[in-house]
C-alpha cells in the first residue's frame, strides 16, 4: 500500500552531550559519542509528536549542596516537560581540561 505510514520511517529526537571550552567556548572538549537522553516513557513515546525529546535548559544544582548534579528540564512528545537528572563525572573520556 503506497503512501501508508507503514512505508513512513520513525522519526526520534534524542538529545547528547557537548562540553565546551571555558575560555575558549567554539572549542568541543567533549561530544557524546551517542544520544543520552531518548524518548522512552509513554509521555515520551506518545503525544502531539511522538517519540521526541528536546532540552530547553539545565540547572546546575549548587542551591542544594550537589554542584555535580545537573537538572535537565525537556520537552516530551511535544505535550509535556520533563526534568531528568544528570551526574557530572569528575572526567570526562578523551578530555584533557
Amino acid at each position: 500500500m503506497e503512501g501508508s505510514t507503514a512505508d513512513k520511517p520513525k522519526l526520534c529526537y534524542s538529545a547528547g552531550v557537548m562540553v565546551l571550552s571555558e575560555k575558549d567556548p567554539q572549542k568541543i572538549l567533549y561530544r557524546s559519542p551517542k544520544p543520552i537522553l531518548i524518548p522512552e516513557l509513554p509521555e515520551e513515546t506518545i503525544g502531539t509528536i511522538a517519540n521526541v525529546v528536546f532540552p530547553t535548559g539545565i540547572d546546575r544544582r549548587d542551591d542544594i549542596g550537589q554542584p555535580n548534579r545537573i537538572d535537565v528540564y525537556y520537552g516530551m512528545a511535544d505535550d509535556r516537560i520533563g526534568v531528568a537528572k544528570m551526574e557530572i563525572p569528575d572526567t570526562l573520556p578523551g578530555t584533557n581540561d
